[in-house]
């Protein structure tokens, strides 16, 4: 039997293979489409290639060459489609630092460069015009203090601070007195510094008295308490203040690795994100593998987890990756900055009232050594010299006649600066768009503060 189809009906079922037809497209339209998102495949002359990662090769300032193992394929900030292997990666800009890795594609992850590029030939910029004597950074890294006597009026020789702010044509405005000379016979040049964790105030002991500064104003020092019988009570408040920010940042490392930073290391400083850690070995140790749940990306350079006494490691602790980056050096005296929240295990901090005791450590028989102990504390300019940069992902160390930045994963060492300059003092400015050197270019002509610009 014939079934004879009236063209009505022709036309409904025309509609329902459209409709059908337009739905497989669209879905399979959209589920290659993610596959291509994900580079499970990659349409090349070649044909289709299946499997492929991602390089997010993106730089700071952007519009640098791209070389993938020798040939030129784009700029950054591109993403490009690689097969997975190993690949050697150039970013070349002109009047930059080249940046160079070699980098392992995984099938479907992404891979980023984050590449920092440095001038070859920075400028510099003077900060400061009538000497500086004994320069001291804040702990929140936002200040500097130091002494000047070379002013051309006597009133104007003391204490200066110098805000490191964003508007480079104000930086000479911003050094601001907060103690003259004249103040009594108060000797500034053989005085010792001590900051307070918050960087609102300093202790200033001198051979004939000890006061506090407020450093929002200029005050006379002849008008203010000798601070000699409450140093004790102070810098213990101080260390407390200190002991309770450690424990906060500390507790979210994982507990292998805070039991070998508390006994195992010296000079731990966390980078300013809170998420790395650099500090030198004590004693030999292993850091076990997968303290953290693995991420689907992390860096790939290589790393060491079986530590060596002296060595200088930095501990990321969001990707669990441990770098070696380099040997304390043999002019390295003393034993260094201690951490203070040794006592994590307990679930509640110490305070000062229960354990006056616990809050002493950094306090030593002279004011020498006390002041020395509260400055390794707080920048480990005054121990390993290794000083983060403000981005986390590099550090600041000067050689002796030269200044280098380098990745955390110790690759990209960089000499920003070559030249003349105090050994004993750089520091980056916040926003990292420069180091503050301490030089002179004269031997007629005292230390100044320069900028030496990295943009």
């Amino acid at each position: 039997m014939v079934i004879m189809l009236k063209p009505k009906d022709l036309k409904i079922n025309v509609r329902i293979v459209y409709t059908l037809f337009s739905f497989a497209a669209i879905l399979g339209g959209t589920l290659a489409a993610i596959q291509y998102a994900n580079g499970n495949w990659r349409m090349t002359r070649q044909g289709v290639v299946r499997g492929t990662g991602l390089l997010s090769a993106n730089s700071h300032p952007n519009g640098a060459q791209i070389k993938i193992d020798g040939k030129l394929v784009s700029a950054t900030n591109d993403t490009l489609y690689l097969q997975p292997g190993q690949y050697s990666v150039d970013l070349v800009k002109e009047g930059f630092s080249t940046w160079h890795k070699d980098l392992r594609i995984q099938e479907e992850l992404v891979t980023q460069t984050n590449a920092r590029l440095f001038p070859l030939n920075p400028s510099l910029i003077p900060l400061t015009y009538t000497g500086v004597e004994a320069v001291s950074p804040s702990p929140d890294g936002q200040k500097l203090l130091y002494y000047t006597a070379s002013a051309s009026a006597q009133i104007k020789n003391g204490l200066y601070i110098l805000e490191l702010g964003d508007n480079l044509l104000s930086i000479a405005k911003d050094a601001r007195q907060i103690a003259s000379d004249t103040s009594g016979n108060f000797n500034f040049r053989e005085s010792r510094i001590i900051w307070s964790p918050d960087s609102s105030q300093v202790l200033v002991i001198s051979p004939y008295k000890e006061v506090v500064l407020d450093l929002n104003k200029n005050t006379d020092v002849a008008s203010l308490p000798d601070n000699i019988y409450q140093q004790s009570q102070l810098l213990s408040q101080w260390q407390e203040e200190m002991y309770i920010r450690e424990r906060q940042f500390l507790s979210k490392f994982p507990p292998a690795l805070i039991e070998i930073a508390t006994s195992s290391a010296k000079n731990v400083y966390f980078s300013p994100d809170k998420n790395k850690i650099v500090y030198t070995a004590t004693a030999a140790a292993v850091i076990p593998d997968g303290l953290v749940p693995p991420l689907p990306s992390i860096n790939t350079q290589p790393e060491e987890r079986n530590l060596i006494p002296n060595n200088i490691y930095i501990y990321d602790r969001e990707e669990d990756r441990n770098f070696l980056i380099g040997t304390e050096s043999l002019e390295a005296t003393g034993s260094g900055k201690a951490l203070l929240a040794t006592d994590l295990y307990n679930r509640q901090p110490l305070s000062q009232q229960a354990s006056p005791s616990a809050f002493v450590s950094l306090q030593a028989s002279s004011s020498a050594q006390t002041a020395a102990n509260f400055r390794q504390y707080h920048s480990p300019l005054y121990t390993t010299g290794f000083q983060w940069f403000p981005n986390s992902g590099h550090l600041v160390y000067s050689l002796k006649d030269r200044i280098q930045i380098k990745e955390y994963d110790n690759t990209n060492d960089t000499t920003v600066y070559f030249g003349p300059f105090l050994h004993s003092f750089v520091y980056p400015w916040p926003d990292g768009g420069r180091l503050v050197i301490l030089t002179s270019f004269s031997p007629d002509i005292p230390p100044n503060l320069y900028s030496v610009e990295l943009k």
